[in-house]
Parts: structure tokens; sequence; C-alpha cells
């Protein structure tokens, strides 16, 4: 399987192991990048679903009250999979380990702090912590460990995210949440 260069060692982790990309008996090296594609997209529903109806509903409040919950939950998913990796370290980078633990922990603690604050503050709360893990992960100490796909990934949801977050944001001071 190695070609023994970085450059072949990089195009192998690009192309699921295989000098070009093939894999013994067929098998699709990136079914697990698609169906997290796939997944995620579906993800997105419950997001524009809530924007809608923030804007059209008779109660939007419900509406944005439903999309924020939405949010936290999903930061909290987000959080998850830096303490996957924290976990799957075991002990070859501990300080890593250690950071990413501490780290995982906040996406849902500032979900559930956003919860609790009047909606205009809790979305923007939530709006806050999406794009600062995404920085995190994308620029910033979390992007080690993370496979090019799924930053990708990332990016996309994220603004589909954020944009739904944007739509069904109330404006002004909001109600309670």
């Amino acid at each position: 399987m190695g070609s023994g260069n970085v450059m072949g060692s990089a195009r192998e982790a690009r192309t699921g192991g295989t000098r070009h990309g093939s894999t013994p008996l067929g098998s699709t090296p990136n079914r697990p990048a698609r169906l997290a594609t796939a997944l995620g997209i579906a993800g997105l529903i419950p997001f524009a679903a809530g924007a809608a109806l923030a804007l059209l509903a008779d109660d939007a409040a419900a509406a944005r009250a439903a999309l924020l919950a939405y949010g936290a939950v999903i930061l909290s998913f987000l959080g998850a999979v830096h303490w996957g990796l924290a976990l799957a370290s075991g002990a070859a980078d501990t300080r890593r380990a250690m950071r990413r633990f501490a780290i995982s922990v906040l996406p849902s603690l500032l979900g559930w702090a956003a919860l609790l604050l009047p909606q205009a503050s809790g979305f923007a709360l939530t709006t806050a912590a999406f794009a600062l893990l995404l920085a995190a992960e994308t620029l910033g100490p979390l992007r080690a460990g993370l496979p090019g796909w799924y930053l990708r990934l990332r990016i996309g949801l994220t603004l589909g995210a954020l944009v739904a977050l944007a739509i069904g944001a109330p404006i002004g001071g909001g109600g309670p949440a």
C-alpha cells in the first residue's frame, strides 16, 4: 500500500489508502465520507424548516425556540467529534488529547447557555459558537487529525446553519428562550 514518499502518503490518505484510489474487491474508499455528507445535508433540514417557520408561521416564537434548540443539539454533536478523537488518540499524544477533551465540552455548554438566554442573545451566542468552532477546526488547534473531506463538509454545513440562524433570529430583543 505504501509508496515510500511523503507525497505518496498524502495521496494515499486522500484516496482511501491506495496509490490511485482503487481498492480491493471494488469497495469505495470514500463511502464513509459520502454517507457523512448525505447525513450532514439531511441535518440541515431542521435548520431550513426552523428558519422558514420563523418567517412564515403564526407562532414565530415557538419556531425560533425549536430552531435555537436544534442549534444547541448540533453544537453538542460537534463537540462530541473532538471527544471521540481525544478518546481515539490514547496515550499517543496526551497533551493534544487533554486539550481536545477540554474543548469538546464547550459547544455543549454554550448551546445550553444559549437556551437560557432571551432568544436574540441565544441566537447570537449559538451563531458565535458555530463560527468559533469552525475557525478552531479549520485554522486553529483542532485541525490536527481531521480529514480534509470532513473540514470541507463542516464549512458547507456550518454556513448552512449560520444562514438559517440568521434568517430565524428575532429582530430586536426577542422574547424568552
